[in-house]
């Protein structure tokens, strides 16, 4: 398959997670470059990609990111995010300081909860128009 992060990171997001969906929304608004590519974990794009780097199509309880031909998860991706956001958001990427292990510790927690605080959807969110070309679908 041909790297669609070759140029861009791609997000790889749950999408039928309604706290998902709204980090991809925030992400779109606050990433002036255009930077970030997406798909759904649920997609056949975001599943060729998890193939791709050889992780878990059955966990959909994280954020992937692929960027320069690796792949992170959990709080390393949320935070690499940030810090290709405008300003003052791409200050939150100093998180990394605090060992992956607490962070990933307290990202399991929000992760296993995200349904039951935030709920869901029964389809991957319609991007709109201006963002749908971001979209790998």
């Amino acid at each position: 398959m041909n790297d669609p992060a070759s140029n861009n990171a791609v997000i790889l997001f749950d999408g039928v997670c309604n706290l998902c969906s709204g980090a991809v929304q925030f992400v779109l608004q606050h990433d002036n470059n255009g930077y970030f590519r997406f798909a759904s974990l649920q997609s056949d794009a975001g599943q060729k990609l998890l193939e791709q780097y050889k992780l878990s199509g059955d966990n959909l309880g994280t954020i992937v990111l692929i960027e320069n031909g690796r792949a992170f998860t959990r709080s390393t991706a949320a935070l690499r995010v940030t810090r290709r956001l405008r300003w003052p958001y791409s200050m939150i990427s100093v998180a990394r300081i605090v060992p992956s292990p607490l962070r990933d510790s307290v990202y399991a927690f929000i992760a296993r909860n995200r349904y039951k605080w935030f709920g869901k959807t029964e389809q991957c969110m319609i991007p709109k128009p201006e963002y749908a070309r971001r979209f790998l679908e």
